[in-house]
């Protein structure tokens, strides 16, 4: 995506042509709506299907729905593994990403490492919660100030329409306090 914004100088107004990626918001302060509306059109988890329904106060939860289309749907008729393994991707590291930034700390955040188990097929849409708890929030906060980095893994439950679960996803996320004169947006 190509976003557009004037800049000013001294010789007048310009254009200024930025390209956009979720990178982009990487360690800013974003409010829950902003990130629900950039996440919703974020072209991996758009053409998806991939829906943030709603991001919880101060970022400590998140809803998504993955909804069962012409797009994502595989030749057994369910939603394709591929799909449902993307949409378990980014959101631990958002909501801690979000979280610690709040809390004054400048970190790096990553998913590390996941495994996923596909229980049954996704024939339905499928729905997912995420909650961090403030035992889960205060461990991250610790380890940032002792050791300079957290890594821990923590459990998904994707279920069907009906409630019945799809799929299990085990997401071990990594954070690590920026060194000294590292860029916040910077990937590596």
């Amino acid at each position: 995506m190509v976003i557009y914004k004037i800049e000013s100088n001294h010789y007048g107004t310009i254009p200024f042509k930025h390209h956009f990626s979720f990178g982009y918001l990487a360690d800013m302060q974003v409010s829950e709506n902003m990130l629900k509306w950039a996440m919703r059109f974020y072209p991996p988890l758009f053409f998806q299907r991939i829906w943030v329904r709603k991001f919880h106060k101060d970022f400590k939860g998140v809803e998504v729905k993955i909804s069962k289309s012409l797009l994502n749907t595989n030749y057994n008729n369910s939603i394709f593994g591929g799909t449902i393994f993307s949409a378990s991707d980014p959101f631990y590291a958002l909501l801690f990403d979000q979280l610690l930034v709040r809390r004054g700390f400048k970190v790096r955040v990553w998913l590390k490492s996941a495994q996923i188990n596909y229980l049954k097929p996704g024939r339905s849409n499928l729905y997912f919660t995420i909650m961090l708890s403030e035992a889960d929030i205060a461990e991250a906060e610790v380890a940032l100030k002792t050791v300079g980095k957290f890594v821990k893994s923590f459990p998904m439950e994707i279920k069907g329409t009906d409630g019945e679960i799809c799929a299990r996803v085990m997401n071990e996320v990594y954070v690590r306090n920026l060194f000294k004169g590292e860029e916040e947006t910077v990937a590596y």
